[in-house]
């Protein structure tokens, strides 16, 4: 396998937004699962990253929001260093979490699900239903009787309250049908463009993903072992087969 010399992603934008990685090491107490990623990331872009299962995506995005102490390195958001290991820090940073499981108020509605994540300037449901008309009409059921694509919007609607400048995005189209996918996946792309946050994505339909991403990479083993920008590698599915399964990729 044939690491990349270069694992700094770069999309230009404001340098006021930049989320910023550097050196970080990731895993359970002394097993490092992700080894020296770095990343940096303008306001209002997208980065996918792929890989095979057991790669250390998902470690990754929990490392990112402080649900896990990173073993080593940094992360900072607009130049600010969050405190390592710390929800609350990584929160008031404005790094926000959707993970694979959507984390919802199931017994709640719709309703009290946003506004239990209302931020700190005020964000209205309204707008949340703007962006996701679809639960404008749901409004008053609860979490857990939504479809499993309603469930999703509204994970990242309740994210989305709480305006956040890094958003990552954890398997958002995990057990959705292929129908529901295609619909969700160009809202990425329209949250990054209309609100300037960092979006990450971690995502197992990379035909998708790239669709909507600035920038890709490949985690294999824990190590980057492919940084492209999306449109490359749409344009080459060779280079992600050769990452996929372990070869050169030089």
């Amino acid at each position: 396998m044939t690491v990349t010399e270069d694992r700094t992603i770069s999309v230009q934008g404001p340098a006021d937004d930049m989320f910023v990685c550097s050196g970080l090491g990731a895993g359970y107490g002394s097993i490092e699962v992700v080894r020296r990623f770095d990343l940096t990331a303008a306001g209002g872009s997208v980065v996918a990253i792929l890989g095979p299962n057991g790669a250390g995506k998902t470690t990754l995005l929990n490392t990112l929001a402080g649900l896990l102490p990173a073993l080593h390195g940094s992360v900072s958001v607009a130049g600010q260093t969050v405190k390592n290991g710390r929800p609350a820090d990584a929160s008031d940073a404005g790094i926000v979490l959707v993970p694979d499981d959507r984390a919802l108020f199931t017994a709640l509605t719709v309703e009290d699900n946003l506004l239990a994540a209302r931020g700190r300037h005020g964000t209205t449901v309204d707008s949340a239903f703007d962006r996701f008309p679809a639960l404008a009409t749901r409004r008053k059921l609860t979490a857990g009787n939504l479809s499993g694509g309603e469930q999703q919007m509204l994970a990242v609607a309740r994210a989305l309250m709480q305006e956040p400048r890094v958003l990552l995005l954890d398997e958002m189209t995990m057990g959705l049908a292929p129908i529901i996918v295609e619909e969700l996946m160009p809202t990425v792309r329209r949250v990054a463009e209309d609100t300037g946050a960092v979006v990450v994505l971690v995502e197992q339909h990379v035909h998708l993903a790239l669709e909507v991403a600035d920038r890709a990479l490949v985690l294999v083993h824990g190590e980057v072992v492919l940084d492209r920008t999306a449109a490359e590698l749409a344009a080459d599915p060779t280079l992600l087969e050769s990452a996929y399964l372990g070869g050169s990729v030089a």
